[in-house]
């Protein structure tokens, strides 16, 4: 009878413990959550915006020499390199006028030859007294006026054999062909646009900023730019330029940046650019995962001792992935990272070391706080 009475004992206390059990497992389970801290470092202050990448060296390449365009060898979209022939134009009349030129120039040579033997003849009759030096001194004035003659032959054949080699279109630098605006059989005029040719060597950035940002902006300023041409790169350059006024269509202030383009950025591409006008040294930071919208407004949640407690802060600045905590936090605060969006006030937590799977049955881990922010994580107790 009493092994009766203690086996019914134990069964009672048995059903007790599962419902105990049941009753305890009742409740939502820790979010599971990885952890980061906040803290303090130096921070750049920044006046974003989108800008438009422009092509300095992009000049139209006209026709030096009139004539009928006989062949064309550049097309648009082709790259060229510095002196590559692009067209070629009929040079025929200046052949022509160039060995018209030189057959002037061979007949004054020629004159001035004998003129220069009348010369020394009659310098002799002036010395045995057969003439005056009068009529000898006639003679060299039409020496001299013979010479300059044979000068300006030369030049006009100078010029018509430059201008025979001004037929060829020559690339004037290295770049792209970006309009062909001549085809073959076109009759062109001195000064006709031929090709667009556009270098990618030297290019500008155009930045549109607000009036009200006009204060903060100031020239040499350094600028931070990222473009979607080179994802995942940034570079460095500085505001060269701001102009001064402001534009009629879209009441923006143009700041302009010169690159020297070795990143191999595309004229007319758009350019993320960062202007930095400031700088905090001891500026608190976290990560922006971190801060999350609730009603209350911009908030992140501090870890203490297992809970999720919700804080709510003023931003600022954001650089890198990071954003600055004006007000609210502390630095050295410990603050939900991983799984912040889906915390609430008070809600118990898990804490995961980030990049690392949760090991089965491993027991929540607990923030201490020391005089506002968590000194140490220390693992709790695993419940029973």
């Amino acid at each position: 009878m009493n092994s009766r009475l203690a086996i019914f004992a134990a069964a009672l206390a048995l059903a007790a413990c599962q419902k105990a059990e049941e009753k305890k497992s009742s409740g939502p389970p820790p979010t599971l959550i990885s952890t980061t801290q906040a803290k303090a470092g130096a921070m750049e202050i920044t006046e974003e915006t989108l800008g438009t990448l422009e092509a300095l060296i992009d000049p139209k390449i006209g026709a030096e020499v009139a004539g009928k365009v006989v062949q064309v060898l550049a097309g648009a979209g082709k790259a060229v390199s510095k002196g590559e022939l692009l067209a070629i134009i009929d040079d025929a009349d200046i052949a022509l006028q160039h060995r018209a030129d030189e057959a002037d120039r061979m007949r004054a040579e020629a004159l001035l030859t004998q003129q220069e033997r009348v010369v020394e003849r009659q310098q002799q009759l002036v010395q045995k007294g057969f003439i005056s030096q009068n009529a000898a001194d006639d003679a060299r004035a039409q020496r001299d006026a013979l010479r300059q003659q044979v000068a300006a032959a030369g030049a006009r054949g100078d010029l018509s054999r430059r201008n025979q080699g001004k037929a060829r279109v020559l690339a004037p630098f290295g770049g792209m062909v970006e309009t062909q605006i001549v085809s073959a059989g076109d009759y062109v005029k001195v000064g006709d646009p031929l090709f667009q040719l556009v270098s990618s060597q030297k290019l500008r950035a155009h930045l549109p900023f607000p009036e009200s940002a006009a204060p903060r902006l100031k020239k040499g300023q350094a600028v931070i730019l990222t473009s979607p041409q080179r994802p995942g790169s940034a570079f460095r350059g500085v505001v060269s330029e701001i102009k001064p006024g402001v534009s009629e269509s879209d009441r923006a202030l143009d700041v302009l940046v010169d690159i020297d383009n070795t990143e191999g950025f595309r004229p007319g591409g758009t350019v993320n650019a960062a202007v930095v006008v400031a700088a905090r040294e001891d500026a608190v930071q976290v990560p922006e995962q971190s801060v999350v919208l609730r009603p209350a407004g911009k908030v992140v949640y501090a870890i203490q001792e297992g809970k999720a407690i919700q804080v709510v802060v003023e931003v600022g600045a954001k650089r890198g992935g990071m954003v600055e905590i004006v007000k609210g936090l502390p630095a050295g605060a410990t603050v939900a990272l991983d799984g912040a969006g889906f915390l609430t006030n008070n809600a118990s937590v898990s804490v995961q070391e980030r990049g690392k799977a949760a090991p089965q049955g491993k027991p929540a881990e607990s923030q201490s706080p020391q005089h506002g922010v968590a000194a140490a994580q220390a693992p709790a107790e695993a419940k029973k």
